[in-house]
C-alpha cells in the first residue's frame, strides 16, 4: 500500500472512530421558562443542569433554551432541540406540558421529563417537588411573626401547585394566629419583575407585614426591603442576598440528583417513564437557613415541624379540615390523598376571594 492510501486510511479509520464517540455522547436539553439568572426558579433548575455536566463531564453535553413562552413556542424549542440530536430533553414548567406530549409523540426514541404537569407517556416521565411541605413551614413562621395579622401571597397562576401552597401557608398560620388574613394577588405570570414587585407593593400599602411569593424573581425581596419592617421568604431558591431582612428562610428547589439519575437512566438503558413527587425527606425541596430575626422559640418550633415532615411523622394536610364553603374535607386526624392535592381546585375554610377560573 503506497504512503498515500496509508494516511488516507488512517485518517478514515481516526474518523470513524471519532464519529463513534461523538454518537456515544448523551445530550441533554433544558427548556427554562424564565431566564437562568433569574435568581429562583430557572437558576436552580439550571444550577442542576451543571450538575449533570460535573458529575459526567465529556460524556454528556448539554443544550438549553431560556425564557420560552408557555405554549406554540416552546413546542418548536422541543423539536428544534429531538432534530439535533438530544436523547433526553427537561421541559420545566407546568405551561409545557401539551407541547411536551405533543413533540414526544413525533420522536419515539426521544426521553422527555416534564415539570409538574401530570400527562404522561412511554417516553415522556413527570417529576415535581411538595413545595407544600416548606409553605407549611413558611406559613408557620409567618404567623408567628405578622403584627398586623395580613400576609400577603403573591400567587403566578390559579394551577393545583400554587393552590396548594396558598392552602398549607394559611392552615398553619392559622395554627399558631388564629386571627392571621390572606390578601392574595394573582400575576398571571411566573417571571416579570416589574409585576411581582407592583403586586408586594399593593400588599403592603393593604397592611401586609409578611409577603409569601409563587413567583421567580427577587423583585419582592426588594420591594419588602425597600418598604422595611416587612418579612419575606425564599421562592424556589435561597435569595439569601436578602438575608437575614427581609429574607428570613427560604423554599429551596434542588432538582441535581433527580437530573442526574434520570441522565445516568438514559446513558445505561434503564430509563423507564415514571412519576416522581419528592419533598423534604428525599431533599427535593430544603429549607434554608432560618436567620436571627425570626425569634429562638419559633425557629425551633419551625425546625421540629420540618424534621417532623421530613420523617412522615407529620403531614401538612391532616384534618380536621373543611373547604372555603364549610364542607367537610379531612376528619379527625385524616390526611389527604395524593389525587386531591394534585388536583386541588379550591381553598380551605378561612381564607377569603374566589380562585380565578
Amino acid at each position: 500500500m503506497s504512503f498515500t492510501k496509508l494516511m488516507a486510511t488512517a485518517a478514515l479509520t481516526l474518523g470513524l472512530a471519532t464519529g463513534a464517540f461523538a454518537q456515544d455522547k448523551t445530550k441533554v436539553g433544558f427548556v427554562f421558562v424564565g431566564p437562568v439568572g433569574d435568581g429562583g426558579w430557572t437558576y436552580e433548575h439550571n444550577q442542576a443542569r451543571l450538575a449533570v455536566e460535573e458529575e459526567f463531564g465529556d460524556q454528556v453535553e448539554t443544550v438549553f433554551v431560556e425564557s420560552v413562552a408557555e405554549g406554540p413556542d416552546s413546542e418548536r424549542v422541543m423539536t428544534q432541540m429531538a432534530l439535533d440530536g438530544a436523547d433526553l430533553i427537561f421541559t420545566t414548567s407546568f405551561g409545557y406540558m401539551d407541547p411536551t406530549i405533543n413533540v414526544a409523540a413525533k420522536f419515539p426514541d426521544v426521553k422527555f421529563e416534564h415539570a409538574t404537569g401530570y400527562k404522561r407517556a412511554d417516553n415522556v416521565s413527570t417529576y415535581s417537588a411538595r413545595f407544600y411541605e416548606g409553605r407549611a413551614i413558611q406559613g408557620h413562621i409567618a404567623g408567628s411573626m405578622t403584627e398586623s395579622n395580613i400576609i400577603g401571597y403573591i400567587g403566578s397562576f390559579p394551577i393545583p401547585e400554587v393552590i396548594r401552597g396558598i392552602n398549607s401557608a394559611f392552615i398553619h398560620a392559622k395554627k399558631v394566629n388564629p386571627d392571621v388574613e390572606f390578601k392574595i394577588i394573582w400575576a398571571y405570570t411566573w417571571f416579570d419583575p416589574a409585576k411581582e414587585a407592583d403586586a408586594a407593593k399593593v400588599l403592603i400599602e393593604q397592611g401586609a407585614d409578611v409577603i409569601l411569593q409563587h413567583t421567580d424573581s427577587t423583585a419582592p425581596q426588594a420591594a419588602a426591603q425597600e418598604a422595611g419592617d416587612v418579612i419575606t421568604f425564599g421562592q424556589a431558591s435561597d435569595m439569601f442576598q436578602y438575608a437575614p431582612l427581609p429574607r428570613v428562610s427560604s423554599i429551596i428547589d434542588d432538582w441535581a440528583p433527580y437530573y442526574i439519575a434520570r441522565t445516568k437512566a438514559v446513558m445505561d438503558g434503564t430509563w423507564t417513564s415514571t412519576d416522581t413527587w419528592d419533598g423534604i425527606g428525599p431533599g427535593m425541596v430544603g429549607i434554608g437557613e432560618i436567620t436571627d430575626a425570626v425569634p429562638a422559640d419559633v425557629k425551633d418550633e419551625a425546625l421540629a415541624l420540618k424534621d417532623a415532615i421530613a420523617s412522615g411523622e407529620y403531614h401538612p394536610f391532616t384534618g380536621p379540615l373543611k373547604k372555603q364553603d364549610g364542607s367537610d374535607w379531612l376528619a379527625e386526624g385524616e390526611v389527604a390523598d395524593d389525587g386531591t392535592l394534585a388536583g386541588m381546585n379550591f381553598y380551605v375554610e378561612g381564607l377569603t376571594g374566589e380562585i380565578p377560573q
